[in-house]
């Protein structure tokens, strides 16, 4: 027998800054400032993004490319990185992202699939959420309530929890 699922993913949406916290808007900025300093002579898709930290540090990266694809990292990769090595127990609470240019035709912008996958790994590792807000340069945002969000059948696989 087969039966039909489905996957459903919420989020929220909107193009008002007041419809935002302080702290969003604040953090969102800091994102779009983090753009500022990417590194894409190739694609010229500047993506900024900046994360929350519990401790209320605010921690922000841009993408970096290189000439032998590859060897580049996306801007999301390259912030939770970075937070993750200077502050390796605090955890996080919510990521921005800003990019210049949509990645889709309704203009939503959507990390990459590995980003996604990253994301969803430092949710398991502090065990907790990671909201997820998401910019475009029209400065729509899309609201997300955890990275499990954006990748719902993420790959999971913990043996070291064997151990404890």
């Amino acid at each position: 027998m087969k039966e039909q699922k489905n996957i459903q993913i919420n989020f929220w949406e909107t193009d008002s800054w007041d419809a935002l916290a302080e702290q969003d808007v604040s953090l969102l900025k800091h994102a779009v400032f983090a753009s500022k300093g990417a590194y894409a002579p190739y694609s010229n898709f500047k993506v900024g993004a900046s994360v929350l930290l519990e401790d209320n540090e605010i921690v922000v990266g841009s993408n970096q490319e290189n000439i032998a694809y590859p060897s580049g990292l996306c801007a999301e990769r390259v912030t939770l990185f970075s937070a993750s090595a200077n502050y390796p127990n605090v955890k996080i609470k919510t990521l921005a992202i800003y990019a210049e240019s949509a990645t889709n035709e309704d203009g939503q912008l959507s990390p990459c699939g590995s980003c996604r996958q990253v994301m969803q790994e430092y949710e398991a590792k502090q065990e907790d959420q990671i909201r997820v807000l998401l910019m475009n340069s029209d400065f729509k945002v899309w609201e997300f309530k955890s990275c499990a969000d954006l990748l719902p059948l993420a790959f999971k696989f913990n043996p070291l929890k064997k151990l404890k």
